[in-house]
């Protein structure tokens, strides 16, 4: 039975079912469990610093129902989508209830479309790789599979990368900077990409353009297929997605700092390099990205066999309270600057 715990990722997307399906203020009913049912919780509940054993490990390596359990977020995410645009198109909504609709379908694909796409985009096989692509779609954020995969994991933690938050950055100028510079990056790494490999831009193995396309058309047959109102909805749903996923970006290296060494090339990425948590229900409810250094030290290694690492910074709250906190900057300053070693602040 615990194998099925993480069928609690599922209680995001029953929310957003529910505030569908029932409309009036259930609509907010997505928002209010992620960001003050979620972290209540997280108080309650006992961190837990357990590492498996190496065949508890390679036991569940074996077993295909956490696969299983990652895959099914690819109907779900979809099915929400087109039921929302239904019922945006079909039924009068006051305003309150249509944007308390886009958020909740964001935050369903902020954690069940972008955080699944990126445990996916990390597998080796090319049908996983594509689901998590897929999951991606919805939120425009499929250069983030290449920008994530060749730069990210590169540069973590240094000036360099896009998705690392600086020392007393707020998480609001974050959105803009790591936005803009991850899509501009990620264009430069599929040019370098196919200089490499000798193929010109508009060459069928130009991701960047296929992106391109696939989101420009999904936006598209949303506006042919159901109307303004609903493209409307589906535009402003994405942003939530993307900038969901840009908070937890925020968060998982706030002010951490590969140091340099004599040869003037920055330290390899270590444990103490990300911000971790280990709270039970982040946990589960994100598939064990709050153990994001383990992540970060083998990107391959799957979510359910993630383990805990002393070296690693650790958060004194859940990632969805953490979330909560980066929006009010001087709080989140209060909490975390101290934190952050003295050494990466002085470098």
């Amino acid at each position: 039975m615990k194998d099925l715990k993480y069928l609690a990722a599922f209680s995001i997307p029953i929310m957003a079912f529910l505030g569908l399906y029932l409309k009036g203020y259930w609509v907010w009913a997505t928002p209010i469990f992620a960001f003050v049912c979620i972290p209540i919780l997280e108080l309650i509940f006992p961190v837990d610093t357990r590492n498996l054993e190496p065949e508890e490990a390679d036991s569940k390596l074996k077993r295909k129902v956490f696969d299983w359990l990652l895959y099914l977020n690819l109907p779900i995410v979809f099915g929400l989508v087109v039921y929302a645009l239904f019922i945006v198109t079909n039924e009068s909504l006051a305003t309150y209830e249509f944007v308390g609709l886009i958020f909740s379908i964001g935050i369903v694909l902020g954690v069940n479309g972008i955080n699944v796409g990126h445990e996916l985009g990390h597998r080796q096989t090319t049908n996983e790789r594509f689901i998590g692509k897929a999951l991606l779609l919805p939120s425009f954020y499929m250069h983030f599979y290449i920008e994530h995969n060749y730069g990210h994991h590169l540069h973590a933690a240094t000036p360099e990368d896009p998705a690392t938050a600086r020392y007393n950055q707020s998480v609001y100028s974050f959105w803009f900077t790591s936005t803009i510079r991850q899509y501009l990056n990620a264009w430069r790494i599929q040019k370098k990409l196919l200089k490499n490999s000798n193929q010109s831009f508009f060459s069928i193995k130009n991701d960047m353009l296929w992106y391109t396309i696939f989101q420009t058309g999904y936006l598209i047959s949303i506006g042919l297929l159901f109307g303004t109102n609903a493209l409307r909805f589906a535009f402003f749903a994405g942003i939530v997605g993307f900038i969901l996923l840009e908070t937890v970006n925020y968060i998982e290296h706030y002010g951490l700092l590969r140091l340099k060494t004599k040869s003037g090339r920055y330290e390899r990425v270590k444990e103490m390099h990300s911000w971790n948590s280990n709270h039970v229900i982040g946990r589960i409810v994100l598939y064990e990205l709050t153990r994001h250094s383990d992540h970060h030290y083998k990107s391959s290694k799957k979510y359910q066999i993630l383990d805990c690492h002393d070296e690693s910074p650790q958060m004194p709250f859940g990632y969805p309270t953490s979330m909560v906190l980066a929006m009010v900057p001087p709080i989140w300053f209060k909490i975390m600057n101290k934190r952050v070693p003295r050494e990466m602040i002085l470098s």
